[in-house]
């Protein structure tokens, strides 16, 4: 029992950290939000905003199997699942779980007196988390981004991504994978800018001069490439399919993404190829090769466009 009245000082308050925000602060429980959006919640107010990239496709028809990865800060991790939805929360749990085994992980926190990114000069904002904020302003899926192509020498690489929110499609080429992202996720933000923020945005009032090749325009069209796949068989020996796929593509205004999944069970290689038409069609191809199976799955789809080109 202290003497004299006297009691033991009280422990000085913890300093209160400004600079930093601690993940158990902000990932705890959280009834009725899912991974995804506990993950996009930390996110926002540690300045990094999750960005979620669509990896590859596995498995068969019946059974398959997606894989997601996502990036928060210096920070990816991976998940998969038996659909897109699935492999993404997959990957936000395994962020969520890094993140929180990692308790002494810090995040700069934006300073309150700097200035608002939202109202900086548009080329300094970053696309990327400003078209994931506005899908979940809106109810909508986030988007998606998928490497459809790689080329170019190895000190003049060129990237294209391939940028999907709902049921369209935009892309983005750059001299790295993250500005093919960018310009992409710009592409979008562009539809929105004319529309008042005020306004309950409707993707096919911003996009839909975007949607486009339907099979009525495929019909209706008097394109060169489209004009003579109707004309012409597709038996001819030696023929270039994946060529002759991507110049109709090119002509028409959709995309080709070959996706390459397991191998068979009698041993080959297997492959979806799927065109960024309205709706969206998806072929599958195989062969001996990894090539085979592309050039199989581009064959396929030609046969599918001729079919759906025929005029009535």
């Amino acid at each position: 029992m202290p003497q004299g009245g006297l009691h033991p000082a009280a422990p000085p308050p913890a300093p209160q950290d400004s600079g930093t925000f601690r993940l158990g602060k902000m990932i705890t429980a959280k009834p009725g939000k899912t991974p995804i959006q506990v993950l996009h919640e930390y996110g926002m107010k540690t300045n990094n905003v999750p960005v979620y990239e669509f990896e590859r496709a596995d498995g068969h028809a019946n059974t398959p199997s997606f894989t997601f990865k996502v990036t928060v800060g210096d920070i990816t991790c991976s998940g998969e699942g038996s659909s897109k939805k699935m492999a993404k929360h997959k990957a936000a749990e395994a962020a969520i779980g890094h993140l929180k085994a990692n308790a002494s992980l810090c995040f700069a926190v934006p300073d309150p007196m700097a200035p608002d990114p939202s109202k900086q000069p548009k080329n300094q904002a970053n696309p990327i988390g400003s078209l994931q904020e506005l899908a979940i302003q809106h109810g909508w899926r986030l988007p998606e981004y998928t490497l459809s192509q790689e080329g170019g020498p190895a000190h003049k690489k060129e990237f294209t991504t391939i940028c999907r929110l709902e049921s369209f499609i935009e892309t983005g080429k750059g001299a790295s994978k993250k500005q093919a992202k960018r310009n992409a996720a710009e592409k979008f933000l562009a539809k929105f800018r004319e529309f008042s923020p005020d306004n309950n945005v409707s993707l096919a009032n911003a996009l839909g001069s975007t949607i486009g090749c339907t099979w009525n325009t495929l019909r209706n069209s008097n394109g060169e490439k489209i004009t003579s796949l109707r004309r012409n068989l597709l038996s001819i020996p030696n023929t270039d399919y994946i060529q002759m796929l991507g110049e109709i593509g090119k002509e028409q205004g959709f995309e080709i993404t070959y996706l390459d999944i397991e191998l068979s069970v009698n041993g080959q290689y297997q492959c979806l190829a799927e065109l960024s038409t309205s709706p969206i069609t998806v072929c599958h191809g195989s062969g001996v090769s990894c090539g085979s199976a592309h050039s199989d799955a581009a064959h396929n789809a030609l046969q599918y466009l001729k079919i759906m080109a025929e005029r009535k």
